[in-house]
């Protein structure tokens, strides 16, 4: 995604959208693409994204991957051990609506977490979904048409 939106005045959203596409020192994960602040280029590309997955029916690995950011900032221990539940029963547990693809092992090991649940339970299973969506749809996202028709867009509007 660091070409999707390449505003020559937003470095920093370059940098953010970077990490989808490389790996990189500067950031490990997908939280860099989630702005402080709204901004609709950014929220266009990961929709975008999420619509190409759509596509490929593996949207969950996206929706898996939020949930996982979004449950990081739970504070309540009553709301985190029903979230951790709610995540699990949704994307991780075999048979769940939205299963993600993740090993019998990594499924496991997030499976005795959550006898007690933390803030750090699905770092594991998100990890390796992480992993997948860089290595394999990501990838595939940047030669698509979609992407491209994206990037035309806002390469027009910048002009």
């Amino acid at each position: 995604m660091a070409a999707l939106l390449m505003p020559r005045r937003n470095k920093g959203m370059r940098t953010r959208l970077g990490c989808l596409s490389h790996k990189s020192d500067s950031c490990s994960d997908f939280t860099a693409i989630l702005p402080d602040k709204p901004n609709r280029a950014l929220n266009n590309g990961v929709a975008a994204f999420r619509a190409f997955l759509k596509t490929e029916f593996s949207e969950e690995n996206l929706e898996f991957w939020l949930a996982c950011e979004e449950f990081k900032k739970t504070r309540s221990t009553a709301k985190l051990v029903t979230k951790a539940h709610r995540i699990f029963e949704e994307f991780v547990d075999v048979q769940a609506p939205r299963e993600v693809n993740i090993d019998f092992q990594t499924r496991e090991a997030t499976r005795k977490n959550m006898q007690e649940p933390s803030l750090t339970c699905f770092d594991q299973a998100q990890g390796k979904v992480h992993s997948l969506m860089e290595k394999d749809s990501y990838p595939r996202f940047l030669r698509s048409k979609m992407y491209l028709d994206l990037l035309s867009q806002s390469q027009r509007r910048l002009s």
